[in-house]
């Protein structure tokens, strides 16, 4: 077969994934370059290889060398030494740092690299600290390459090899040899699928135990992925049967070992049969409900003369209040637990300001937090006072086995009275952790929109506690106009109401731009957010504007309104990228965290924008703002896939946030997710306006359609009971 040499120039396309690779190759026998196709990972520009294959005539693309197999081989020329190092091959280096590498050592330098490191400290600009990093990084590099060898065989990618590195260091082939299944549970991004593919390689036998145990672990945490807190026995059983590819009588000789490890509950329910919970959910469901009654039974700390402060805030010229809000400050006042729910415009903020102005008057310490920082972030500006993201008030921490609350029933909070905004998007396990760090003494005050979408996590929380009846709810229904051209407010409740929001010339607030081919409300969005709206409202397009879309695919779905729309606001060749998985990270560009990360102290959901790529460090620098300021988060580039582009992003990741502008594609490509609470959510995550593209009958399918989400969650069941 013909063989060729040379050097990688530019890389055309490659996938991460599975290694395909079309790249130019500079050819070392001439000074002609050709097109090269095959399978090769990892690669990099600069790479020499020696490549066998054969010559083709591709239709499209011309003449091409087909590879089948390659060697890597030394650069053989200064130039290409320097850009092979200056890759981003080892960490620390990058091209001006391998320019002068090259410029000290000559052809030797990869040599030296290799086998005698220390000498790097004689090149100019590197010092104690930089020459110890880059030591470190070319042992780390060696490592790596040495565990992509060993798995390369089972389709893993070097960024996961690299990962896999990060978590296990020199003991990973060890680790993976022994349990593959442990891949699933501590790396980031490897699901059961990709170790189950590497353990079946490995030949452990589809039934063995040591499959069957995770194997059902990670489906029953799957199916807390979906939002629900308990699964029925049998229906659960034939799912992971048919997911694990074996028969359901092996499935339910498995779950007695599961019992006995105590990492699922079997409970049986008169009504519902039996139930299988994670084991950590069961818990915290009946813990939430006895917490909840607890608190709203126990006596609470008076304070001074809480109907003088009452009197006080009435009397107050600042603070009018109607007689919903009123009620709801008065019950707060009189009960230990309160919910206050309703929608935009209703005054919850008014009241939220007023019942912590009573309470202040009364001389009870009260701590204010929200799910997220932006919710946080709001309430603070909305109170005056100081407010924390949950995770923040309950101080958590990260140590070796994981993260922690330092706030918990030994170590509670020292207040006798919370607010909690945007209750909405608590999860169970969230509240969970919030109720054991509140002590009995305390008050509590529950704030949030229950015709909202519910949370991310699993469990309905709000929705639950509000249905239960043993908890005093306040309603406000009542809408006060956000000003007086505004209908913001007043289509959120039409929407909410079952009824077509009001988009006539008298709304200056709240558009639908009526278009029905996908490609043309797509090129709508794009010249709404890049030129015309920011042109109108002189606004940031990328600050100031969000675009939301009901689903991930399709034309005018999140992902590839993020492709279109960072072509628009952010192009490229302005800023050195960062490449992951075809996606260009650049700075500038508007980024969404997708899995709470306790080390970096950044929660899924969170928005930031990308202050720095720098390709020598191999790290992309985010900002996330926060009420004390923005706060500079690193990644390396094996981690870019705990971020996405956030120019658009689903409405239900739009929780707790509001944006001046929300645009939104209403088309019947996303009927399946047309539902009205989604749209309400989403109208009702705008400020100043709102931008509907799409069809008058897509507006009516989701107004229409008021399916809402079953969740299987027994904690109203469980307030009733306690």
């Amino acid at each position: 077969m013909p063989v060729i040499e040379g050097v990688i120039e530019r890389l055309t396309f490659h996938n991460e994934e599975n290694g395909y690779t079309v790249a130019n190759f500079k050819l070392s026998d001439s000074s002609s370059s050709c097109a090269v196709v095959g399978t090769i990972l990892p690669v990099t520009v600069g790479e020499s290889l020696r490549l066998t294959g054969d010559w083709e005539n591709h239709a499209s693309y011309g003449r091409q060398f087909k590879f089948q197999s390659f060697e890597r081989l030394v650069p053989a020329t200064l130039t290409g030494i320097e850009k092979y190092l200056g890759s981003g091959l080892i960490k620390g280096i990058g091209p001006q740092m391998a320019r002068r590498i090259v410029a000290k050592f000559g052809l030797e330098t990869l040599n030296i690299i290799r086998s005698d490191p220390e000498k790097l400290h004689e090149v100019e600009g590197i010092g104690t600290k930089k020459h110890e990093a880059i030591c470190s990084a070319i042992a780390e590099h060696r490592e790596i390459e040495d565990i992509m060898v060993f798995l390369q065989g089972y389709g893993v990618t070097p960024s996961y090899a690299a990962k896999i590195f990060k978590t296990y260091g020199r003991q990973a082939i060890q680790v993976v040899s022994d349990n593959p299944y442990r891949l699933a549970e501590d790396v980031f991004g490897i699901g059961f699928k990709t170790a189950d593919k590497i353990a079946l390689a490995m030949g452990i036998p589809l039934e063995s135990p040591k499959r069957l145990i995770p194997g059902i672990e990670f489906f029953i945490t799957e199916m807390t992925n979906e939002g629900h807190v308990y699964a029925p026995l049998d229906e659960f059983v034939a799912w992971a049967a048919e997911k694990l590819t074996v028969d359901q009588e092996i499935v339910h000789g498995t779950l007695p070992a599961l019992i006995q490890k105590k990492s699922i509950i079997c409970e049986e329910s008169p009504d519902l049969g039996s139930l299988l919970y994670p084991a950590q959910f069961y818990y915290a469901e009946r813990s939430v409900a006895e917490r909840l009654m607890r608190l709203s039974r126990a006596e609470k700390t008076t304070g001074k003369d809480v109907s003088a402060a009452l009197q006080k805030v009435r009397d107050h010229n600042s603070i009018k209040l109607a007689p919903a809000q009123l009620q709801a400050v008065q019950s707060a006042l009189q009960n230990g637990v309160l919910v206050i729910t309703g929608g935009p415009g209703t005054g919850k903020t008014t009241t939220l300001k007023a019942l912590l102005e009573v309470f202040r008057s009364a001389g009870l310490r009260t701590l204010l937090a929200a799910p997220t920082g932006r919710a946080a972030k709001r309430m603070t500006e909305a109170t005056g006072q100081q407010a924390k993201t949950l995770h923040r008030l309950l101080e958590f921490g990260y140590e070796s086995g994981g993260f922690r609350f330092c706030r918990n029933e030994t170590n509670p909070l020292e207040a006798e009275a919370v607010i909690i905004d945007e209750v909405s998007m608590v999860d169970l396990m969230l509240m969970h952790s919030l109720l054991k760090a509140i002590p009995d003494h305390c008050r509590l005050v529950l704030v949030g929109d229950s015709d909202q979408l519910p949370s991310v996590g699993a469990g309905n929380v709000l929705r639950d506690i509000i249905d239960s009846g043993r908890i005093p709810v306040v309603r406000l229904t009542r809408v006060f106009r956000q000003g007086n051209e505004s209908y913001i407010a007043v289509n959120a409740h039409l929407v909410k109401d079952g009824r077509m929001p009001v988009v006539s010339r008298e709304a200056k607030d709240f558009y639908l731009i009526e278009e029905s081919e996908p490609e043309k409300v797509t090129a709508l969005i794009l010249q709404l957010v890049s030129r015309r709206l920011p042109t109108f409202l002189k606004c940031d397009p990328i600050d100031d504007i969000q675009v939301l879309a009901p689903m991930r695919r399709f034309e005018t779905g999140v992902d590839n309104l993020n492709t279109q729309l960072q072509k628009v606001l952010n192009k490229p060749g302005r800023t050195p990228a960062a490449v992951y998985r075809g996606t260009s990270f650049r700075a500038g560009d508007k980024v969404m965290q997708i899995r709470n990360n306790y080390q970096k102290m950044v929660f899924n959901g969170d928005i930031g924008r990308i202050v720095a790529v720098d390709q020598e460090e191999q790290e992309v620098r985010v900002a996330y703002p926060e009420p004390e300021g923005d706060r500079i988060v690193p990644y390396d580039l094996n981690e870019l896939d705990e971020i996405v582009l956030s120019y658009a992003v689903s409405v239900h990741k739009s929780q707790g946030s509001e944006y001046p502008v929300v645009v939104m594609p209403v088309t019947t490509q996303h009927y399946i997710m047309l539902q009205r609470n989604l749209l309400y959510t989403a109208i009702t995550r705008a400020k100043k306006m709102v931008v509907l593209v799409g069809t008058k009958k897509a507006l009516f399918m989701s107004i229409k359609n008021n399916r809402i989400e079953d969740r299987r969650s027994l904690l109203a069941f469980r307030l009733r009971q306690a």
